[in-house]
Order: C-alpha cells, then sequence, then structure tokens
C-alpha cells in the first residue's frame, strides 16, 4: 500500500481510539509513531523532537509555576476570598451567586492562569452554595464550566506562553492584550446568567451593603495583591511571565506558611456560606496552610504539568509530520484562496472552532497556530490580535461538545451527568461567540492597553 493509504488507516484507526475514550495523549502519540515508521523517520527524531520542546523553550517553565500558584492559593483560602467578594458585590441582584462563581472565576484565572484549575476550585466552592440557595444543579454546573473558560484568556495564561514560544511573540504583550476581552467574556457570561435566573426566579437575593462589600474587600486583599503584582510586572516589564511566575509562587507560600499561624491566633470562627455576617469577624488574613502539606500540594500540581507537558510535547512532533505531509501548504491555498482579510479571518475562526469541538486547547494551538497564524499575517492581520481571536476561539472549545473539557472537568467535581450541562451550556456557548466576532471585528479591543500601538 502507498504511504498516503498507510496514513489515512493509520488516521481512522487513532479517531476510533478517540472516540473509545483513550487519553488524548496517546492518541496523538499513537498516531506520531505509525506516521512516522511510515515515512521512514526514526523513533531518535521523535525523542529528540521531544527533548527539545522543553530544554529550548524557557518560557514554557511558567506553566507548572502557574499551575502550582492555583493550587496555593485554593489552599491558602485566597480563592475563598475572592468569592466572597464577587458574592457581596452581586448577591443583591437576582442570580446574584451564580454571576458571582463568574466573576470568582475571573478572579482566579488572574492569578493561576488555568481554565481546569479555575473550574475545579470554583465549581467545588460554589456549586453546593448556588444548589442549596435554589438554583438547578444542571445550570450551576454549567455556570462552573462556563466561567472556567477565561482561565486562558485573562492573564496569566498558560497558553498564551505556549502560543507566544511558537511565534515568538512577547508573552508580555500577549497578557496585556488577553484583559479586554477576558473581562467582555465575563461580562456576558453575567449577563446570561442573570437573565436566566430572572426567567426562572432562582437564587436568594441579599441586602446590597457597602460595609459588607468593603468588609469582603478587605479579606481578599491578598488575592488583590496577587493579581496587581503579576499584572503591574509583566506590564512594566519589571519581570518576565517566567519570572513572574515564580514571583507569584513565592508570594503565595509566604502568605499561607504565615497565615496559618496568624489565623489560630485570631481564633476565627469557620464559615459555612460564602456570605454570613455574624461569622466575620477578623479579616486581616486567609486560613494558611502548614509546611508539611506544601509536598502534596506541589505534588498535586506535578501531576497536571505530568499530564499537559507530554501532551505539548507530542503536538509539536505531530505539527512537525503535519509539516512534511504538506498540510501547511495545503491549508494555506485553501486560506489565501478565500480572497483578503475578512474571508481568511473568518475561515480561520471556523478552523479553531471545529478543532476545538474534538481537541483540548493545547493540541489545537500548537497543530494551527504554526499553519494559521503564518497566512494571518500574511494578509494583513495584526499578529497580536489574531493571537487573541485564535485563542479566544480556543477557549470556546471548552465547553463545546463532544469534548468540551471543561464540561467533563465540572461534571466531576459536582456529580451532574455530562449531557445534563449541555442545555445550559449552550446559553452561555452563544454570549461567547457575540463576543468572539466582536473582538474579531474591533482589532482595538486587544490593542488599547498596549504600549506603542
Amino acid at each position: 500500500m502507498s504511504d498516503p493509504t498507510w496514513i489515512t488507516l493509520i488516521s481512522i484507526a487513532v479517531t476510533f481510539l478517540f472516540m473509545m475514550g483513550v487519553p488524548v495523549f496517546l492518541v496523538i502519540g499513537y498516531w506520531v509513531i505509525g506516521c512516522s515508521f511510515v515515512l521512514g523517520l526514526t523513533l531518535d527524531n521523535i525523542g529528540a523532537a521531544l527533548s527539545n520542546v522543553f530544554t529550548d523553550g524557557f518560557a514554557l517553565l511558567a506553566m507548572p509555576l502557574f499551575i502550582l500558584t492555583g493550587d496555593l492559593i485554593n489552599k491558602s483560602g485566597i480563592a475563598k476570598r475572592l468569592s466572597d467578594f464577587a458574592y457581596a458585590c452581586l448577591g443583591w441582584l437576582r442570580g446574584g451567586l451564580g454571576m458571582a462563581s463568574i466573576g470568582a472565576c475571573g478572579l482566579f484565572a488572574a492569578i493561576s492562569g488555568s481554565n481546569s484549575a479555575t473550574t475545579a476550585t470554583i465549581g467545588s466552592m460554589l456549586h453546593p452554595e448556588m444548589v442549596k440557595g435554589g438554583y438547578d444543579e444542571r445550570f450551576s454546573a454549567a455556570t462552573a464550566a462556563a466561567g472556567g473558560t477565561v482561565g486562558i484568556i485573562i492573564p496569566p495564561s498558560i497558553i498564551f506562553i505556549v502560543y507566544g514560544f511558537l511565534m515568538n511573540l512577547p508573552i508580555s504583550d500577549l497578557f496585556v492584550a488577553g484583559i479586554i476581552p477576558g473581562v467582555m467574556m465575563v461580562v456576558a457570561m453575567q449577563t446570561v446568567c442573570y437573565i436566566v435566573c430572572k426567567v426562572n426566579g432562582w437564587g436568594q437575593i441579599i441586602k446590597f451593603q457597602v460595609d459588607l462589600i468593603l468588609k469582603t474587600a478587605f479579606g481578599a486583599w491578598l488575592g488583590f495583591f496577587a493579581i496587581g503584582l503579576v499584572l503591574w510586572g509583566i506590564y512594566t516589564g519589571k519581570f518576565s511571565p517566567t519570572e513572574a511566575a515564580g514571583v507569584t509562587v513565592g508570594f503565595c507560600v509566604i502568605v499561607g506558611l504565615l497565615c496559618l499561624p496568624l489565623n489560630k491566633m485570631l481564633s476565627r470562627s469557620n464559615r459555612e456560606t460564602p456570605i454570613d455576617e455574624k461569622s466575620y469577624k477578623e479579616m486581616l488574613v486567609v486560613e494558611g496552610f502548614k509546611i508539611t502539606e506544601l509536598p502534596s500540594i506541589t505534588m498535586r500540581s506535578a501531576q497536571i504539568t505530568g499530564i499537559l507537558a507530554p501532551l505539548i510535547a507530542v503536538s509539536v512532533v505531530m505539527q512537525q509530520i503535519l509539516s512534511l505531509l504538506g498540510a501547511q501548504e495545503t491549508i494555506g491555498t485553501f486560506l489565501t484562496g478565500m480572497g483578503g482579510y475578512y474571508p481568511v479571518l473568518f475561515t480561520a475562526m471556523a478552523i479553531v472552532f471545529v478543532a476545538g469541538m474534538i481537541l483540548e486547547s493545547l493540541p489545537v494551538t500548537i497543530i494551527l497556530t504554526p499553519i494559521l497564524a503564518p497566512i494571518a499575517a500574511s494578509v494583513g492581520i495584526d499578529p497580536i490580535h489574531f493571537s487573541v481571536v485564535f485563542l479566544v476561539g480556543a477557549s470556546i472549545g471548552f465547553i463545546t461538545p463532544p469534548y468540551g473539557l471543561n464540561l467533563y472537568v465540572a461534571s466531576g467535581v459536582t456529580g451532574v451527568p455530562y449531557f445534563r450541562l449541555l442545555k445550559y451550556s449552550t446559553l452561555y456557548l452563544i454570549s461567547l461567540l457575540i463576543v468572539w466576532f466582536m473582538v474579531a471585528l474591533i482589532p482595538e479591543l486587544t490593542s488599547i492597553l498596549l504600549p506603542n500601538r
């Protein structure tokens, strides 16, 4: 049989494995190994490519550090305080707790940079409270899944780091360009949440109290400081994104270790609900953690990194093989044949959307970025603008069936079956698509905060 026939059969076989639930890493790995044999490439080539991804990619060192940051702020109680503040600000509206969970996702994402960590953390904290507050459990779980999509858009962002590494773009500029689109995504989803809850009468309404907002804001000051530290350092150029990740990890470790003894001194009572005025006493510190807990926290982060890092590496090798097969030239010819600026932009968006339906954002980014980004640049699309358009589309894939990683994460932490989430996640999906097209059509949304632009 000819090489194209063998590659077609291998592709069909791994597609079947994917449909059977085999992990994406293994699916891509089997395809890479099979195609390597067909094309006469040695396994040494695969090993060298896997090794070079991380030995030559200093920027990728930020990925495990930001993952660790997410676990540290969750364990220390900072994430809980941020969610309390969001509820104090929005709880007086119908659906306020649901809107607060989306807002808390945005605040958490501004420190952790991970969509799955955002969904898991906020979902596990606020889903039970939403159900107790009269929300439909399917809607509550779908809200956590949708809110997590901003995890890779609001800086810092692991996927922006990968994109910048692939295309040799300044990661600090990518981070800043994602701020306004990320905020727009949060506001759009909160609007959907408000409308759905208003129609169904879900949620308990609390009084609008300035003193409660101030108390919770004061209680979340460490979270705000961490967010400000990351954004200030990157925006001013005081440190690189990788250095920012290291600084944030150090800050969270110090906060966690010092706040536990201080917390015991203040003898603060434990809280069972997001907002309980009677139990609010001193709010100077968060819960903190013991030094003996650091190994387990680090191990959990290492496990997540151990899942993502091989996926990045094997996806890079897959992209190299696709280049050898002429995929870049084929797609390039197809896109350039579409016409000018907008036909290329919208066709690229369609490709990203379809890919996001069946693959996680990392392989989508690694495989398609080297193909689509140069073509977009050739028709005059600004590279920074296209990066945000590309990654907003990739983030939408987190709640797009049949893959929808955030839907699986939310299902896992809430116990609501995957397919029961789809009714309400579709409403959030529509709002995100509207934001996506706004970002694509208005480049200033990504460039207005960038210096010298």
